[in-house]
């Protein structure tokens, strides 16, 4: 085994060209395997993290614009949701699909005033039920309650973003004023990238009281029962907010009047995107391993050319084929392993890199917005199987020069040039 290593120590050093870029192909194709690997792991984690935040058999509604005449109104006019869509949504019609319901106010904007800090944000009304269909996350305190809506309580619900604004002291149980109103921090929710996420949150009851005595409402979110697929989630959409233009007098084929979020929908499309991102990744890498080796196949092939005179003087003093092929297989393993290794490492401290970097980023994707990237890493039972694969490949790609060396004749071998 001694003897072997050091024959192959010394081919190296006598060709560190070669070697050099061999060990380049090799290292460059693994590097950009784990990269492509990282990166959309890191894409995947993002989107997967934007949908994660919902409820997935869940949808939001709104009132839109409609773009098309009906029932003797011109296009452009804007709809409003009210009492009546709300009990649309909770009567018999729909009674099949239809579970948890939280109709949510229009929102209002104005300045949050502790003390002598103010603090700009929006402040909507909303029911118990709408904690649980948008996966809010509680930090400190309890959410809105039956009892504060039957109660018309003045509380609110803030986010972490507010305690951050306001100088990261605990705001639970403090009064804050908002548009001439006192109200008394009971919860403090996790606030994200999201809009809504950095609401303040009271009664629905007390907002409908104070601010918005009127029948409209800003949004209605809903959960459903009975969907077992992409069709008959599009399905259940298509024949809910028809009923909803209906009810306002818009034509129900109009695609303005009644704007929807199926995260049913939305959750489909990103599985579809995950797997097509996953598998492209995989072939580019693979393709890029591929060009590592053919460049280890074709750099070995040189190097049993090279050293054919070598091989015919080895033969005629009594070394055997399996000796010659031996040696061959081990140059290829050792080169492949080693720079091999060397790339996966790369490839990690890249895709950490890109963690730091990528991974603080933001896009707006005008409903939501999200990380660009989210944890662009691979696993390390992913990158060393890789590794291997390589590795393997590369002792297959010595296979032909090792062969070919091993069939050489000796007398043939020592008249070679």
């Amino acid at each position: 085994m001694r003897d072997l290593l050091n024959e192959i120590w010394n081919s190296v050093r006598n060709n560190k060209l070669r070697t050099a870029l061999t060990g380049f192909a090799v290292s460059w194709g693994i590097f950009l395997l784990i990269c492509l690997l990282g990166a959309g792991n890191g894409i995947i984690n993002a989107f997967q993290g934007s949908s994660d935040r919902f409820v997935t058999n869940s949808m939001a509604v709104w009132g839109g614009i409609t773009s098309l005449p009906s029932g003797g109104y011109k296009e452009g006019r804007r709809i409003e949701l009210d009492k009546g869509d709300l009990q649309i949504t909770t009567g018999k019609e729909f009674e099949d699909n239809v579970g948890v319901v939280a109709p949510v106010t229009n929102s209002v904007n104005d300045n949050l005033i502790l003390g002598t800090k103010a603090v700009r944000t929006s402040m909507s009304g909303v029911t118990p039920e709408f904690q649980a269909i948008e996966k809010i996350i509680l930090q400190k305190g309890r959410f809105i309650n039956p009892l504060d809506l039957k109660e018309q309580r003045k509380v609110v619900v803030l986010s972490t973003k507010h305690e951050k604004e306001f100088g990261g002291g605990n705001l639970l149980g403090r009064w804050i004023n908002m548009h001439g109103f006192s109200f008394k921090v009971i919860g403090i929710i996790q606030s994200d990238e999201s809009d809504w996420r950095v609401s303040a949150y009271i009664p629905y009851t007390t907002m409908k009281g104070i601010f918005y005595p009127g029948d409209e409402i800003g949004q209605i979110s809903l959960t459903f029962n009975g969907i077992h697929n992409l069709k008959e989630s599009n399905e259940f959409e298509s024949r809910y907010t028809s009923r909803l233009k209906t009810h306002h007098e818009a034509a129900p084929e109009d695609p303005n009047a009644v704007w929807v979020w199926n995260r049913y929908s939305q959750n489909a499309q990103i599985s579809q995107g995950q797997r097509l991102i996953s598998i492209g990744m995989w072939i580019l890498g693979l393709l890029t391993l591929v060009s590592g080796i053919v460049g280890v196949s074709n750099i070995m092939l040189i190097s049993v050319k090279e050293r054919t005179h070598e091989f015919g003087i080895r033969k005629a003093i009594g070394a055997k084929p399996r000796k010659i092929l031996s040696l061959i297989i081990a140059e290829s393993v050792s080169i492949t392993a080693f720079f091999g290794y060397l790339g996966m490492g790369l490839g990690m401290l890249a895709c950490e890199i890109m963690d730091k970097t990528l991974g603080s980023r933001t896009m707006d994707l005008g409903f939501d917005t999200i990380k660009m990237m989210d944890s662009p890493t691979v696993g390390l039972d992913v990158a060393i199987e890789a590794t291997l694969l390589l590795i393997v490949a590369g002792t297959l790609a010595g296979l032909i020069p090792a062969w070919k060396a091993a069939k050489v004749k000796p007398i043939e071998a020592l008249r070679a040039e």
